[in-house]
Order: C-alpha cells, then sequence, then structure tokens
C-alpha cells in the first residue's frame, strides 16, 4: 500500500512538472508575440486593449459621440430655429404653455413705418445733422426720387387743402405727372397745363414753403383754383426765346456802360470837393496867419 502510494504520488509529481513547463512555453511565446508586434508597430498607429473596456469608458464615448451630433444638428439650424428648439425643450422638460413665450409685436416697425416717421418733403442742411439710421434711411429714398414735377393729391380742393409729393422712377418711366395728369387720382392725357404753386406745409412743428410745379388736366386745374388763381407757366415760343437771348448781352453792355458812367461820375464829384475842401482849408490857415500877424 505505501508502495502503491509512493508511485502515485511520485505520477502526481510528474504531472505538475508537466503543466510548469507548458505554461513556461506559452508564457515564452506570448512574450515573444508581443515584441514582435512592437516592433512591427507603426508610429502612428494605436495600441491593442489586451483587455475589455470598463463600462464607464464606453458611456464616456456614447456621451462624447451624442453631443457632437447635437451641436453639428444645433449648428445646422438658424438663429429663429435655434430658439424655437430651446423652448420646445423647456417647455417638455419644464411644462408650461406656448403662449407664455411668444413675442410682443406691439413695438414692431417696417421700413415703411421708418420712412414714415422720418420723411421730408425737403432736405436742408440743418436737417442733416445729427443722422441716426433712420434718417439715413428716410435720407437715401429721397434722394431717389424725381424733383421737377410733383403728383398732387386734389381730394379735399373745397377746403383749400392739397397734397404733395414727388415722382418716383416708375412714374417718371410712365410718364405720370409730365405727359398724364399729375393729379393722383387722373389719367388724363389732354389739355394738360402747367402751374406754379407756393406750397406750404408744416412739418415736425415748423412752418415751411417750397415752390412746385405741376402739370393738370383742365378739370384739375380748375379744383387747383377754385378758392385763387395759381400762376399758369407758359412755354416761351421759339422765336421770343432767341430775341432774350440776343437782347440779355446788349442789355449787360447797356448796365456796364451805366456802372461806368456813374462811377466816372461820382469820381468827378469826389476830385471836386476834395478840391472845394483844399481851397478852404488853405484860405483858413491865411486867415489864422494875418490874425497872428496883427496880434502881433
Amino acid at each position: 500500500m505505501d508502495d502503491l502510494v509512493k508511485v502515485h504520488g511520485g505520477g502526481g509529481y510528474d504531472s505538475d512538472f508537466s503543466d510548469e513547463d507548458g505554461q513556461g512555453e506559452s508564457s515564452q511565446r506570448g512574450l515573444k508575440r508581443k515584441h514582435e508586434e512592437e516592433i512591427l508597430q507603426k508610429p502612428f498607429q494605436k495600441g491593442r486593449h489586451s483587455k475589455v473596456a470598463h463600462r464607464s469608458l464606453h458611456s464616456n464615448e456614447v456621451d462624447r459621440e451624442e453631443a457632437r451630433n447635437r451641436r453639428a444638428h444645433l449648428i445646422s439650424m438658424n438663429a429663429f430655429e435655434r430658439h424655437k428648439k430651446f423652448v420646445g425643450d423647456y417647455i417638455l422638460y419644464y411644462g408650461g404653455q406656448m403662449v407664455d413665450f411668444k413675442r410682443s409685436v406691439a413695438k414692431d416697425k417696417t421700413d415703411l413705418d421708418v420712412l414714415r416717421e422720418n420723411h421730408r418733403f425737403l432736405w436742408r442742411d440743418e436737417d442733416e445733422e445729427d443722422m441716426t439710421w433712420e434718417k439715413e434711411l428716410a435720407k437715401k429714398y429721397y434722394d431717389k426720387l424725381f424733383k421737377e414735377y410733383c403728383i398732387a393729391d386734389l381730394s379735399r380742393y373745397k377746403e383749400n387743402k392739397f397734397g404733395f409729393r414727388w415722382r418716383t422712377e416708375n412714374e417718371v418711366v410712365s410718364g405720370k405727372g409730365q405727359f398724364q395728369c399729375g393729379n393722383k387720382h387722373c389719367e388724363k392725357e389732354e389739355g394738360l397745363k402747367s402751374w406754379e404753386v407756393n406750397f406750404a406745409y408744416v412739418e415736425y412743428g415748423e412752418k415751411r414753403n417750397a415752390l412746385v410745379k405741376l402739370r393738370l388736366c383742365p378739370e384739375c386745374s380748375f379744383k387747383l383754383n377754385y378758392h385763387h388763381k395759381r400762376k399758369e407757366v407758359k412755354a416761351k415760343p421759339k422765336t421770343e426765346m432767341l430775341l432774350d437771348q440776343n437782347q440779355k448781352p446788349a442789355k449787360a453792355k447797356a448796365k456796364k456802360k451805366k456802372r461806368s458812367s456813374s462811377h466816372s461820375k461820382k469820381h468827378k464829384h469826389k476830385k471836386h470837393r476834395d478840391r472845394s475842401t483844399s481851397s478852404s482849408s488853405s484860405e483858413e490857415l491865411q486867415n489864422s496867419d494875418k490874425g497872428n500877424v496883427t496880434m502881433a
């Protein structure tokens, strides 16, 4: 029995030794393989994970990828869509109603509202001081208008109240106000007359006057002159224009002659006065000399 036990025990020892030899060989192979991989690894190549990644590392990577996608989604939106998304998320997580987040439109203004508030019929140098962006917008619109003829609103002609404004580019192209009646609600093209009107108006609490021209048909001309006669502008014929052009240089020469003659007369009169004053002063000196001699 003891021999058997010894033999069995010896056999057991032999098996343990063989296991240790196998583990040593496998470890040597693993080290050799690892050494070969280190040699063959490229400088920019990432190392392999020899072990399974931890759960926290996986969750961090997932969160980072989700944040990257969310950022790309927000960047692709414009400002208004981004605002709506944030408001929707707020209502979803914290509760509330969309009505509470609506913006008040009571103070909103369009470009037309700004033009109406800052428009001027005529801009002067004093008006261009302290320019704001609203005034600059109104001045830019004013510079685009055509200021030869006016468009009139004669709807309140019986009250002696008229409205005038300058023409736009489209009206100039269509001939409105020059080849068509300048009344806002009239489109007649026959029998037009030119009128010169002194337009008195109040602008920003200040009274102003402007001399404007109108082209109106007979009916609209009657409305314009309902209370008192306006000045009619008539075109001169070519013969009168030529005569005026020829008479202008003759009149200018006559004015120059008159000026030269008046200047020469004044000069002569001045010389005569100087001579008279000099003679009187010499007589006074002689008299004073005589008086001094007699007193001595």
